[in-house]
């Protein structure tokens, strides 16, 4: 199943919780009925085609990241979300041997208020059993919306992460709309469950929208969803802009490693090339090369141990830009295996605000994205030879153009461009007239609006089910679900 890190990959997810567990084996059904019953009554329901669907939608996310590993994608769309839409953030922890039953906690996020996280966790035992998994994570995600949640999150867009999520949760939480975004190709991954394939594609086949993270992604989701929409990496300049402030101060660690520090940060696992690492090491011993982030899915006693090879671990995302203040040279050494075949690495353009050379190898997305900043090696020696003339002779015009183009692909100019997609398909499916859809597009600067026609149902019909009796609306044909089953792994 698909997972957050295991508990011994990430001590930052093991943090006391500051609430008590919510647990469906100890909670009371019938209470949580009642409350939920008075907390409706309290706040009226946001139904009516007049006002239907509202801006301040909320959106209920599964995730197969934690909310407090490293800062990424998802946290950094969703942060900016939560300003205008409340967040149920639901993410799943590998599987615990001491657990005898499945567990589910309220998490704190005190820096965003709009954000509510629940954390999943099940018992060893019984992680293998996927039709189990899913029916316990939906009863578990259900009681919490039932009970301490009632009222807040319904009508919700359901926001996938997790592929393994969507026969658990989709359809089953009186959704509005599902939207797929797509970060990596999840059934490349090194223990990537048999069944990620087959339910990446039932998701694609009923979701109203789809981002992808890389233009390899776009390409291929393309083919199994008309509404897939390219969207790679973003920034926050200002963040990594601190690296170029006197202001900012060094670590002590990079700090005493010497005159030259290649430095990378990001998650340490089957992506990396480890004996590009050792080699370069092994050709210029007087630099220094530090490695920042959590070890995932590799061992960490297999790393390469050399007297100028630093392994940092995880640092925090707050701190990242003073150690990149120490770099003088980024780098992002990946392998050439299937984990990468579609990676965009959203480090890219936070190098780039760094100010600072970058020397990559040739994965596809970075050729194609970033290629007329980012040095590209295709082989391991000539990866050497770029970092030497990047220490040597930094390249002034490659870091301007960086700069530019990272000021130009912020994160907060993604999330508008996110919204209004979202915000199209649910105009369209809930048959907002033609007219005002075009003012709508027209407010917001958009290029294009959505035509053709689509035989939508009514709210309530989609709420009963009538379409298919189990509490969701059938819009896409089983035919091109098998379709999308049958084109295998892609």
């Amino acid at each position: 199943m698909s997972r957050a890190p295991y508990p011994s990959e990430l001590i930052s997810c093991e943090r006391q919780p500051t609430t008590e567990p919510f647990s469906i084996f100890n909670s009371d059904a019938k209470h949580s009925r009642t409350t939920s019953k008075r907390r409706r009554k309290g706040k009226p329901r946001r139904t009516g085609r007049a006002s239907f669907p509202p801006d301040d939608y909320p959106i209920i996310v599964h995730s197969h990241l934690c909310w407090d590993w490293v800062w990424q994608r998802p946290q950094q769309f969703l942060s900016r979300l939560s300003r205008r839409h409340p967040i149920f953030f639901v993410e799943t922890l590998g599987p615990d041997p001491s657990l005898a039953a499945p567990s589910a906690r309220f998490e704190p996020t005190p820096d965003y208020p709009n954000v509510t996280r629940l954390r999943l966790q099940f018992p060893a035992w019984r992680w293998g059993h996927p039709d189990y998994v899913d029916r316990m994570r939906r009863r578990l995600v259900q009681e919490a919306l039932l009970g301490p949640l009632a009222g807040q999150f319904e009508d919700a867009v359901q926001w996938f992460y997790d592929p393994m999520a969507v026969r658990a949760f989709a359809g089953h939480l009186g959704e509005i709309a599902t939207v797929y975004d797509c970060m990596d190709e999840h059934a490349q991954f090194r223990e990537a469950h048999p069944e990620c394939a087959q339910r990446e594609a039932e998701l694609l086949a009923r979701a109203d929208v789809v981002f992808a993270g890389g233009r390899k992604l776009y390409e291929a989701k393309r083919q199994h969803n008309p509404n897939c929409h390219f969207y790679g990496c973003g920034v926050d300049v200002e963040h990594f802009g601190r690296a170029l402030d006197a202001a900012t101060l060094v670590p002590p660690e990079p700090k005493g490693f010497g005159k030259h520090v290649l430095g990378y940060f990001g998650v340490v696992d089957e992506r990396i090339d480890y004996d590009l690492l050792a080699k370069l090491a092994e050709a210029c011993p007087d630099w220094s090369i530090a490695v920042i982030g959590p070890v995932l899915k590799v061992d960490e006693r297999a790393l390469p141990r050399r007297a100028n090879l630093h392994w940092l671990g995880k640092r925090p995302y707050t701190d990242l830009p003073a150690y990149a203040k120490a770099f003088d040279v980024c780098l992002m050494p990946f392998a050439r295996n299937e984990a990468t075949e579609y990676i965009n690495p959203t480090k890219a353009l936070e190098y780039m605000a760094t100010g600072r050379n970058i020397v990559s190898t040739a994965v596809s997305d970075v050729v194609h994205n970033f290629g007329s900043v980012v040095k590209i090696a295709n082989t391991r020696d000539e990866f050497i030879e770029l970092c030497r003339q990047a220490v040597a002779e930094p390249d002034k015009t490659a870091i301007k153009l960086g700069l530019r183009m990272a000021n130009e692909n912020t994160w907060d100019l993604i999330v508008e461009r996110l919204e209004r997609h979202v915000r199209e398909a649910l105009e369209k499916k809930f048959q907002i007239p033609n007219a005002r859809r075009q003012k709508s597009a027209k407010a917001q600067g958009l290029t294009q609006v959505f035509g053709g026609v689509e035989v939508a149902q009514s709210f309530r019909a989609r709420k009963n089910g009538a379409a298919n009796g189990k509490g969701r609306i059938s819009r896409r044909s089983d035919s091109r679900l098998t379709a999308i089953i049958a084109g295998g792994k892609r």
